[in-house]
């Protein structure tokens, strides 16, 4: 093995290394002191729960942990909240939804944890106060002990606006051993060239498109398409004014908005499915049921705060083309978004693969793109724009066989198709399976990477920083560019790009 590749092997190894370990969130000792023996309880006990998820590798890497607040954790969305003048009222509903990401992290964590570490951990509660002592309950009863601190202290609400940040998945250590500022000239050259052949694949005549299968039509579970009234309404019951629909109204939305995915089928690599555990060492894909998963996120612009639905796909694999293929593996799969207008209507589509590579980006009539400065970072990419789209509309996704890339967007069936009707499932699910033996495990290592997803290009790509180029990822993982910066759920990323028109 050349210099280079020992060199490439051992960065990766120390970034999965690096990116696997999940400490638990220390309070120091001097802010312990000063709380109430009820409040140091809670510290004792998110200790004990932190500790015994750490030690099982069972944690969480969906939002990040905030160092010295245990019972919360953030994303990208509520960190850009952390700098900004807040209301008490606003401060309190931004405190409460760290509150709840840190709640709904603990208990995935909780119920990964193998049945020995549970039952040492039960034994360590014990030393706590009664209510402590079953874990689930002592996460809801602590968080809000906790939480009434910081809202009751001004200076401990300055301490947690400074401490929430999520850190971006790029290493610098990395980008610094790979001599990044020259290396990324020949990325960005090579960026350029698969930019070029996408657009060439996108200006292919529709019914000239070439076809290695057969066509695979798979629609949402209704055939319905109902009218969507302004999806801002349900956000004027938050202080921060957060479109958060629930339920029935939750429901409407993706059904009036999911897409359909046509599929040139050549295999079983090109059948969409239930990702999850089976009797193997890592996560797979059963493709007895079509299934996609979804997922509410939020972009800001201006002063609104914009609904994103999110739906993806999952594939048992990405066939290798040859054995120096370095983009082939184990699972693949896509991510489809459209952010809403505040007057419900689709303002940006944009699309990334689970690795978080292949970020496209398709604009309505509804989206100016803004001129962007020269530079060699990436910025967005349109193969597509679309016109003028209402609930209602069905897209249709082509996508070729093999390598799932997205091929073209229409608004027309492919009634040659074979026409199949997909599931949907909860995006966080993912989060905890049905694994051997009666047990429960994420399909997702602390770090965010799905194991058993990595490929070949992590020996080369490594110099751009991102810790195993290539592997799929969880939601709030995903970093869309190897030259510059750039994360999918970045919350002020499409206004970067584009402007909203009235029209």
């Amino acid at each position: 093995m050349h210099c280079a590749g020992r060199i490439g092997v051992i960065a990766a190894t120390l970034g999965v290394l690096a990116g696997c370990a999940v400490s638990p969130s220390r309070i120091p000792v001097e802010v312990v002191g000063a709380l109430s023996q009820e409040q140091q309880h809670c510290v004792e006990f998110f200790r004990q729960v932190d500790e015994a998820v750490a030690d099982a590798g069972a944690g969480d890497g969906m939002a990040a942990r905030i160092s010295g607040y245990p019972q919360l954790r953030v994303d990208r969305f509520l960190a850009s909240y952390a700098q900004q003048p807040m209301s008490d009222a606003e401060f309190a509903d931004w405190l409460s939804r760290l509150l709840k990401l840190g709640a709904a992290a603990h208990g995935v964590e909780l119920m990964n944890l193998p049945a020995d570490e549970s039952a040492r951990l039960a034994q360590r509660l014990r030393n706590l106060p009664p209510a402590l002592r079953q874990a689930a309950v002592g996460v809801k009863a602590c968080g809000n002990r906790l939480n009434a601190v910081i809202y009751g202290s001004m200076e401990e609400r300055r301490k947690l606006r400074a401490a929430a940040r999520v850190p971006d998945e790029y290493r610098t250590w990395l980008r610094i051993a790979g001599l990044y500022w020259v290396s990324r000239i020949p990325f960005a050259a090579g960026v350029g060239r698969w930019q070029q052949a996408v657009q060439k694949a996108f200006d292919v005549p529709l019914p000239k498109l070439p076809l290695r299968g057969s066509l695979v039509r798979y629609e949402p579970p209704s055939a319905a398409t109902p009218a969507i009234a302004a999806v801002s309404a349900d956000a004027s019951a938050f202080p921060l004014g957060i479109p958060e629909p629930r339920g029935a109204d939750l429901e409407r939305l993706f059904a009036a908005f999911a897409p359909e995915f046509i599929i040139d089928t050549a295999g079983d690599a090109d059948r969409p499915g239930a990702l999850g555990w089976s009797d193997g060492p890592i996560p797979a894909v059963d493709i007895s049921q079509p299934v996609v998963y979804r997922r509410i996120s939020h972009a800001r612009y201006q002063d609104r705060v914009l609904l994103q639905l999110n739906y993806s796909v999952w594939f048992p694999e990405r066939p290798l083309a040859s054995e120096w293929d370095l983009l082939g593996g184990h699972l693949d799969g896509m991510i489809w978004r459209v952010t809403l207008t505040p007057d419900g209507e689709p303002w940006v589509y944009d699309s990334i693969h689970h690795c978080g590579c292949y970020h496209q980006f398709f604009p309505t009539a509804r989206a100016v793109p803004r001129p962007q400065p020269a530079t060699l970072d990436e910025t967005a990419f349109i193969p597509q724009t679309l016109p003028a789209i209402t609930a209602g509309t069905r897209l249709s996704l082509l996508l070729e066989s093999g390598t799932h890339y997205l091929q073209r967007i229409t608004t027309t069936h492919a009634e040659d198709a074979q026409s199949v009707h997909y599931a949907f499932a909860d995006d966080d699910s993912l989060r905890s399976r049905p694994a051997a033996g009666g047990a429960r495990k994420s399909v997702f290592r602390p770090d965010g990477i799905v194991p058993g997803s990595e490929r070949g290009e992590r020996y080369w790509f490594w110099p751009m920083g991102i810790p195993e180029p290539g592997a799929m990822r969880q939601w709030g993982r995903h970093a869309t560019a190897f030259v510059g910066r750039r994360h999918f759920d970045d919350p002020g990323l499409l206004e970067k790009y584009f402007r909203m028109s009235q029209q």
